[in-house]
């Protein structure tokens, strides 16, 4: 389809670098050690990184004798304060294609799975605000969880503050695809460093190597 009312991204990975997996981790770490506990296994930590969900996070937590709502909440205290450190260092950076996105002539949104205070964060100092009408990434609560990609949530939601009938969503993961096609709109999957040469389960619309074939995709 072409001819699209609005265009929605991503953030981490498609308009900004994503976080690296042991930063996140360290955060975790970092959680787990202000609740008390310095013994964590590996395998809960990237579970937590890797996608965790409600039960998941529960089971844990009971592993570990840890109230859930205060070990999250530290959790995600820890993991934002990880990413504006490394946004601040220069560790972390805008894609430069980026640029492209002020071409378009649709609408724009981003949605995402990080929090919506960072995402607030990484407009603001990236100096984006100006190109996207909308935004969302989820609130820092565990029942947020339940509502990530690929669950379309978030999607609708700006896709209903656009008025849009059709749009693209664009992203580079396959829970990315998903969320779109869930949402009953086109995906572009966008193949960035770290996920050049990624199989996924389910086909995108697009599969671009740069937003800069966005303009054309969207004519």
């Amino acid at each position: 389809m072409t001819g699209y009312d609005a265009v929605l991204f991503d953030s981490d990975g498609v308009l900004v670098e994503p976080p690296a997996s042991e930063t996140q981790v360290a955060a975790t770490r970092a959680a787990f050690r202000e609740a008390g506990v310095d013994d964590v296994a590996r395998r809960h930590l990237d579970d937590i990184v890797s996608g965790v969900t409600v039960e998941d996070l529960h089971e844990i937590c009971a592993d570990y004798d840890l109230d859930p709502e205060n070990f999250w909440e530290a959790r995600e205290r820890h993991d934002e304060r990880s990413q504006f450190d490394a946004f601040r260092a220069g560790t972390r950076d805008r894609y430069d294609d980026v640029t492209t996105i002020a071409d378009l002539p649709q609408d724009r949104g981003v949605v995402s799975n990080n929090h919506h205070s960072t995402i607030e964060f990484v407009l603001d100092a990236f100096d984006l605000e100006s190109l996207f009408e909308t935004y969302y990434g989820r609130p820092k609560t565990i029942e947020s969880l339940r509502v990530k990609k690929p669950d379309p949530h978030f999607l609708e939601r700006a896709l209903a503050d656009l008025g849009a009938g059709s749009a693209l969503y664009v992203g580079d993961s396959e829970h990315d695809v998903i969320a779109a096609h869930r949402a009953g709109i086109d995906s572009a999957f966008v193949r960035r460093q770290h996920c050049p040469d990624g199989a996924l389960s389910v086909t995108p619309t697009y599969d671009i190597e740069t937003l800069s074939a966005l303009p054309e995709i969207v004519a």
